[in-house]
C-alpha cells in the first residue's frame, strides 16, 4: 500500500515539473498529471535504471525528460 502511495506522490511531483518545463500551454487536470509522471518514470526507467533500485538524479531527470516526452506525443496526435 505505501508503494501505491509512494508512486502516486512521485509521479504527482514528476508530471508537475514536466508541465512546468514544457514550452507551451499543456491543459490537463491532477488525475492526467499523476497518470503522466507515472508514465514518463516508467518509460525513463526503461531506458536509464538498468536494475537500479537507488534514486539518484540522472533518473529523476530521465523521469520528467520522459515525462515532457510524453506531453510532446500527446499534442502531435491530438489528444487534449
Amino acid at each position: 500500500m505505501i508503494n501505491v502511495v509512494g508512486a502516486i506522490v512521485s509521479g504527482l511531483v514528476v508530471g508537475v515539473l514536466a508541465r512546468y518545463f514544457y514550452p507551451g500551454p499543456v491543459p490537463m487536470g491532477w488525475i492526467a498529471t499523476i497518470l503522466l509522471g507515472l508514465g514518463g518514470s516508467l518509460l525513463a526507467g526503461f531506458v536509464v535504471s538498468r536494475n537500479s533500485r537507488d534514486i539518484n538524479r540522472a533518473g529523476c531527470l530521465a523521469s520528467i525528460l520522459g515525462a515532457m516526452a510524453l506531453i510532446f506525443i500527446g499534442h502531435l496526435l491530438g489528444i487534449r
